[in-house]
């Protein structure tokens, strides 16, 4: 497996960007320079996260979530938790 995170990672398991191996191995977001731990779903190129909105969920039981801009660095929490 790879030591370079992947350019976008979701969640949730009906999407398309979703990967089991890659969540389970744990990943870290660092947005805006702050480390956050309610990320569903992050894009590096284009330079977005959605992050849950408290504890409300949608009809389908998925959290609520808001688009936020900004710089995103993904890192694997194994790694020493440095940022690629």
């Amino acid at each position: 497996m790879s030591d370079v995170p992947p350019d976008r990672l979701s969640n949730n398991p009906t999407s398309p960007f979703y990967d089991e191996a890659i969540l389970r191995r744990g990943i870290g977001i660092r947005f805006r320079g702050v480390e956050k731990t309610n990320v569903e779903e992050y894009c590096v190129s284009e330079g977005w996260v959605r992050v849950a909105v408290g504890k409300t969920v949608d009809r389908r039981g998925f959290p609520l979530t808001m688009k936020a801009q900004g710089p995103v660095e993904p890192y694997f929490r194994d790694a020493g938790g440095e940022p690629v």
